[in-house]
C-alpha cells in the first residue's frame, strides 16, 4: 500500500471526524467524508486538499452501500475506514424510552456496522485494508446516566474484537478508537438529553448532568492531537487492536479494570464451584 492513502470517514461535519478529516488531508491523504446536509458536503469540500464530500445518514443500509460502491469505482480503493458517526444519549435508565434506545443503537451500533459491512468485501479481496471505530472509554467504562450510550458503545467493542479476530489472515486490521473527554460538540448540541420526571434519582443524577452541560468547552482533549495519534496507528505496520484516547480515558478505564479484578478476585472461588466435579478435578 502506498503511503498515500483513502480514508473514508463517517461524520466530518465537527468534532473527532473533522479534526481527522482536516489532518488526513494536511498530510496529502484523499479523503471521502460523509455529512448530514448540503451547506456541510460544501464546507467540507471547501477545504484545503483532496477533499470529497458524500451525503449520508449511516441509519440508512441502502445510502451506505450506495456510497462505499461509487467510491471504490469513482475514486478508488478505500484503504482506510473510520466510522466515527455517532452521538451521546443522556439520560437515566428508568426515565429513558425504547425509541431512546432502539434510535442509539440505530446510529451508534446498526449505522457503524452498516458501514463496516459495505467496506469490508473490498478490503478482503484486495487482502490489505484498516479498519477503524471510533467507540469511547464509555465502552469499556460506565457512568450513571449514560446506560444507553454505554450500551451501544460496548456492543461495538465486542463486534470489533470479534471482527479482528475474523479477518486478521486477511491483512485487514481493526482498532477500536476509545476516546475520552474531547472538546468536541459530543456533550453539546450532538447529545440527546431525556426529560427528568423521577425526584428519586435528583440526588445522583442532576450534578453529574449539570456537570456535562457546564464542563462542554473545558473538556481536557485536544481534538487535532487525537488526529495525530489516529495518523500514527494508521502508519504503523501493527497497529493496536485497542487506543485509549486521553489521561482521563487511562485513568478511568485502568480503575474500572482494577474494580473488575478485585470483583474477580473475590468471587473465584464461587465462579471456580459451578464445573461438573469431574471437570473440577481434572483441573
Amino acid at each position: 500500500m502506498s503511503d498515500t492513502k483513502t480514508f473514508l470517514i463517517t461524520g466530518v461535519s465537527t468534532g473527532l471526524g473533522r479534526a481527522l478529516a482536516r489532518a488526513a488531508l494536511a498530510a496529502g491523504h484523499r479523503v471521502v467524508g460523509t455529512v448530514r446536509t448540503p451547506a456541510d458536503a460544501h464546507a467540507f469540500e471547501a477545504l484545503a486538499g483532496d477533499a470529497h464530500a458524500r451525503i449520508l445518514d449511516v441509519t440508512d443500509h441502502d445510502a451506505v452501500d450506495a456510497v462505499v460502491d461509487e467510491t471504490e469505482r469513482d475514486l478508488g480503493p478505500v484503504d482506510v475506514l473510520v466510522a466515527n458517526a455517532g452521538y451521546g444519549h443522556d439520560g437515566l435508565f428508568e426515565e429513558s424510552s425504547m425509541d431512546d434506545l432502539r434510535r442509539q443503537f440505530e446510529v451508534n451500533v446498526y449505522g457503524t456496522v452498516a458501514v463496516i459491512k459495505a467496506v469490508l468485501p473490498h478490503m478482503r479481496e484486495r487482502r490489505c485494508g484498516h479498519i477503524i471505530a471510533v467507540t469511547s472509554m464509555g465502552g469499556l467504562i460506565t457512568m450513571p446516566g449514560l446506560s444507553f450510550y454505554h450500551g451501544s458503545k460496548f456492543a461495538v467493542e465486542g463486534i470489533l474484537e470479534t471482527l479482528g479476530k475474523e479477518v486478521a489472515d486477511f491483512g485487514i486490521h481493526v482498532t477500536a478508537v476509545e476516546p475520552g473527554s474531547f472538546r468536541t460538540d459530543w456533550a453539546g448540541r450532538s447529545m440527546i438529553r431525556a426529560p427528568r420526571v423521577i425526584a428519586d434519582y435528583d440526588e445522583l443524577f442532576e450534578p453529574l448532568r449539570a456537570r456535562r452541560v457546564h464542563g462542554n468547552g473545558r473538556q481536557p482533549g485536544d481534538p487535532d492531537k487525537a488526529a495525530a495519534a489516529m495518523l500514527r496507528i494508521v502508519a504503523a505496520d501493527q497497529p493496536p487492536t485497542r487506543l485509549l484516547l486521553g489521561t482521563d480515558a487511562l485513568r478511568l478505564v485502568r480503575a474500572g479494570r482494577d474494580a473488575f479484578e478485585r470483583d474477580m478476585l473475590a468471587w473465584a472461588e464461587l465462579s471456580a464451584s459451578t464445573d461438573f466435579d469431574d471437570v473440577s478435578r481434572s483441573a
